[in-house]
């Protein structure tokens, strides 16, 4: 090996392990951004509350109860454009939507009722009388609509018959709820006093009831059902609480910013999206074992607390309601990225 070589050799490995001293001195990098905004899109209605929405995936449609317009709204998203509000729907908070019958259930607070609509032409079809309904969800998996309403009820209806089938009596009046895609299984928050029941969807009686220590006025829920966790948002000392559905028991909290109302789980990413009334949307990351931080907090307005996670896109809909300074009610659709 000639000297010239020999020192070129040298020089390259020299280099080499300046570059790794210096790489091992230098910070970590910051976490990267778990939600991307890919769209807007145009809403409609006076100041006040955006609630609950529903995906029909199929047809590409998103359906927003919009509480201050006292209307249905169905978004087209592959058009990126509101096509259809349906009116006179007071009080207006949860919807679901069944893709085998199209048809929409909607609750209607003020009158009631849940207002089944036909997915074509939007016209009701039928109203079932439940008082002050709340969420509406729908179960693929048994194919079965579930209402929470007043009088600490939890009612099933028959999408094809539109006829209820059986009502549930709860130990409280009930918030949200989520169903166990695995097992004859569904979770409820009440928020007085505060706990999480669950409930045998085969006898539709409620076999048990965990309290919560942690926080309280538990609204929002969400499952992961593969590692038996349910997260529980709550608004006094807002927190997500982390209760281990085999034992009852809360595993941990987590503290986020406040008036939470919609709360869902990314099982491919192992994170949790919490949107906030007090205008953030918080990105939960799953590290380890029973281990979450906040990684991510976006801004959005005030009063936008609800959101809805397609979970085989992963996209999440995310709608802002008017602002004082004048900003009009938007959609956002946000792309989840990897980990």
């Amino acid at each position: 090996m000639n000297d010239r070589f020999r020192s070129r050799t040298q020089w390259i490995a020299w280099r080499i392990a300046l570059l790794a001293i210096v790489a091992c001195g230098q910070p970590a990098l910051a976490n990267p951004e778990a939600l991307e905004l890919v769209k807007t899109i145009p809403l409609k209605g006076a100041a006040g509350r955006l609630d609950h929405l529903a995906l029909d995936r199929n047809g590409e449609r998103l359906f927003i109860a919009n509480l201050s317009n006292n209307s249905l709204d169905v978004v087209d998203l592959k058009a990126g454009r509101l096509i259809k509000q349906i009116p006179d729907q007071h009080k207006i908070q949860g919807v679901a939507y069944v893709p085998n019958v199209d048809r929409i259930f909607a609750r209607n607070g003020k009158d009631g009722v849940c207002n089944i609509f036909d997915g074509k032409s939007y016209e009701i079809i039928r109203s079932v009388k439940l008082d002050d309904a709340d969420n509406v969800r729908y179960d693929p998996r048994t194919k079965q609509i579930y209402v929470a309403h007043a009088e600490n009820g939890l009612s099933v209806i028959d999408p094809m018959t539109m006829e209820v089938r059986a009502t549930v009596k709860l130990p409280g009046a009930p918030e949200a709820f989520q169903l166990d895609p695995i097992q004859p299984r569904l979770y409820i928050n009440i928020p007085m006093p505060s706990q999480v029941a669950a409930v045998d969807t085969r006898t539709n009686k409620v076999i048990a009831k965990f309290p919560l220590t942690l926080a309280e006025a538990n609204y929002p829920l969400a499952f992961d059902s593969r590692r038996g966790r349910l997260f529980v948002g709550c608004r006094k000392r807002p927190t997500v609480v982390v209760l281990d559905v085999t034992t009852g028991k809360e595993v941990v909290g987590i503290e986020i910013p406040g008036d939470i109302d919609d709360l869902f789980y990314d099982k491919k990413r192992a994170r949790l999206y919490a949107s906030c009334g007090e205008g953030v949307l918080a990105v939960i990351q799953r590290k380890e074992a029973d281990r979450y931080e906040v990684v991510e907090r976006i801004s959005t307005g005030k009063l936008a607390r609800t959101c809805l996670f397609d979970a085989e896109r992963g996209r999440l809909y995310v709608p802002v309601p008017r602002q004082t300074d004048g900003t009009r009610p938007e959609l956002r659709i946000f792309q989840a990225k990897p980990r």
